[in-house]
């Protein structure tokens, strides 16, 4: 599946106002909380068929995740080429969730460009990643003992799957009595909304033109239809995602659906007709995709250990890439802690934990945060990037 990640749009100068979807296109009004404050950001719709993106050639669709790593790192090469000054600033690569795989593959394509003399040289300084995936094990198996933490599972389920899911893949178990452990944790942990375990069960909103619904998520496409004997859709929006109530957190991913497809917005954003017809906001299986990097482990270790910076953050309500899974990783790479776990603060309160180790990385929660970090925790997040991109402790 690829999202665009609103997550991360909450990081942008605009946000929506959540009010009722009332046919028309939705506001938009300032982020108090906006990184653009203390930093230029490209945001890029990636891969092919992603967003407004768009291939030419149909074979342009069909590529994965090293491809497009290749192809946004030849992206930042040419968009300097035309933007020559902005080369002597401060480079940063950044992402999300599953962006945790591309970010540190680019970072070292960066490095190793910049080692060989390749022009331009990109003033690449480091890069940061919230909540992020790595291909590894961890990404799965460290879900167990973070729901056993928060009383999710019971001590004899997690006993069970510690004695019979030994070197076992949580996705693929081949050990009967393992997957059926497994079988039993996932309904346990269904129960919750599993980016923020804490908020309640909303349905999904960014369902795209090949997607499947449940029930719930039947239901809201009910109201919505019933809505629209009442709002003229516009010819473009033919793939209308689930409503959720507007208490939940993803509504401003349903308005986001209607305004994206405005003319207006389109106009603005100089989408040429005849490229992107429809946007929607994941394409669920609609596009082509290989899972090609592994691992990324090494890319961390080689990139952090050439000298560049590195900010890793979790919220610590996230279930779908737990902070124990990347704070187990991030001490894999084997690095001397040179600041110790400690609290860091906003407004005189802790805002979340963090530790820092010689190679520049940083690790740090952001207390109350779900995935991804930014979407539940804007001022904290705010805080956080602006005192590590600024070179102050946090």
């Amino acid at each position: 599946m690829r999202c665009i990640h609103m997550s991360t749009a909450t990081a942008g100068p605009f946000k929506f106002v959540l009010e009722p979807y009332n046919g028309t296109i939705p506001s938009l009004e300032i982020n108090p909380n906006s990184w653009t404050k203390v930093a230029h950001i490209l945001f890029v719709d990636s891969p092919a068929g992603a967003g407004f993106s768009f291939s030419r050639q149909p074979k342009g669709y069909h590529v994965g995740e090293i491809s497009t790593s290749l192809q946004l790192h030849e992206f930042l090469i040419k968009w300097f080429r035309d933007h020559p000054k902005f080369l002597s600033s401060p480079l940063y690569i950044g992402g999300d969730s599953y962006a945790g795989k591309i970010v540190p593959f680019i970072a070292q394509k960066i490095s190793q460009g910049n080692e060989v003399g390749r022009s331009p040289l990109l003033n690449l300084k480091g890069y940061l990643l919230g909540n992020p995936a790595t291909g590894e094990r961890i990404d799965e198996s460290s879900k167990v003992p973070f729901a056993h933490g928060f009383g999710i599972i019971s001590d004899q389920l997690y006993e069970t799957i510690l004695g019979h899911c030994q070197g076992q893949d949580y996705k693929n178990p081949t050990n009967v009595l393992c997957a059926k452990a497994l079988g039993t944790f996932h309904s346990l942990l269904s129960e919750l909304m599993l980016p923020h375990i804490l908020w309640d069960k909303c349905v999904y909103s960014s369902a795209g033109p090949h997607a499947k619904t449940d029930d719930s998520a039947g239901a809201a496409r009910k109201i919505l239809s019933e809505e629209a004997a009442e709002i003229k859709l516009g010819k473009r929006l033919k793939h209308p995602p689930v409503r959720p109530r507007l208490d939940c957190i993803n509504y401003a991913h349903y308005l986001s659906y209607f305004w994206a497809n405005d003319e207006r917005t389109r106009g603005a954003l100089g989408v040429k007709d005849g490229t992107v017809d429809e946007w929607v906001r994941c394409q669920d299986g609609g596009v082509p995709y290989t899972r090609d990097i592994v691992s990324t482990i090494k890319y961390h270790r080689n990139v952090t250990a050439n000298g560049y910076r590195a900010l890793v953050y979790s919220g610590d309500h996230d279930s779908v890439v737990p902070h124990l899974g990347t704070q187990a990783w991030v001490r894999s790479l084997g690095f001397p802690v040179v600041d110790e776990w400690r609290a860091w603060h906003l407004h005189g309160q802790s805002a979340g934990f963090t530790v820092s180790y010689s190679n520049n990385m940083t690790f740090a929660t952001v207390k109350g945060a779900g995935h991804t970090a930014p979407e539940y925790e804007p001022e904290r997040c705010f805080a956080m990037f602006s005192r590590w991109i600024l070179n102050q402790p946090l």
